[in-house]
């Protein structure tokens, strides 16, 4: 897989335009019968996948940002690892500003039969911000991978937003919403690291 992300300032306003639509999208006490059928046909899959899910899922929690972080360290590589430990971290802190904004409530208060698995999500529902890490992080990530890490890569970031509406913690439109938000705000921490890294800048080390 050798496709290049769209540029920054793209994946900036795409971002944004899709957090903005989704956000416009979503209601407090109801869901739409679109999103409930997509709802349904995730969140009814079989129990037996919970664990394999479970552990998928913990790549868009906030300690994944310090982890990918590590790595790159690990890799000699600063300047990625300074865009993934801001950008995951960003993601995650944001979506909880977003979700006291919009607050819409989780899954089981608005669909009474939805399936909750493991340990019950607290707060509000839009939007994921395990999704919203996962993308950050995936985002930044894809250009300096090559072949099975890339392809791993592709496939576990939708994965992520998946497994949470699977075990019930999420809406389709909290997965969209979280992404688009985690384009956005890798996009942006790029676009900052370009300015820095301009002639006559101050050096960022």
């Amino acid at each position: 897989m050798t496709a290049r992300l769209p540029g920054p300032r793209t994946r900036l306003v795409t971002g944004c335009a899709g957090l903005a639509l989704t956000a416009l999208m979503v209601r407090q006490d109801r869901v739409g019968r679109r999103e409930t059928r997509v709802f349904r046909a995730v969140n009814d899959l079989p129990d037996s996948l919970f664990v394999p899910a479970w552990v998928v899922m913990q790549l868009g929690n906030l300690a994944a940002a310090p982890a990918a972080a590590g790595a790159a360290l690990a890799a000699r590589e600063r300047r990625m690892a300074r865009r993934l430990l801001v950008g995951g971290t960003a993601s995650w802190a944001l979506s909880k500003v977003v979700k006291k904004g919009i607050r819409r409530p989780r899954p089981a208060l608005l669909l009474p039969d939805a399936h909750r698995r493991g340990q019950d999500a607290t707060g509000l529902g839009y939007l994921s911000g395990h999704t919203a890490v996962a993308v950050a992080l995936g985002a930044a990530a894809l250009p300096r991978l090559h072949g099975p890490a890339r392809a791993a890569v592709l496939t576990a970031i939708p994965v992520v937003g998946l497994c949470r509406i699977y075990v019930g913690a999420h809406l389709p439109l909290d997965i969209v919403g979280g992404a688009c938000m985690g384009l956005a705000i890798e996009a942006a921490v790029a676009i900052a690291q370009e300015g820095g890294e301009r002639p006559g800048a101050n050096p960022t080390g």
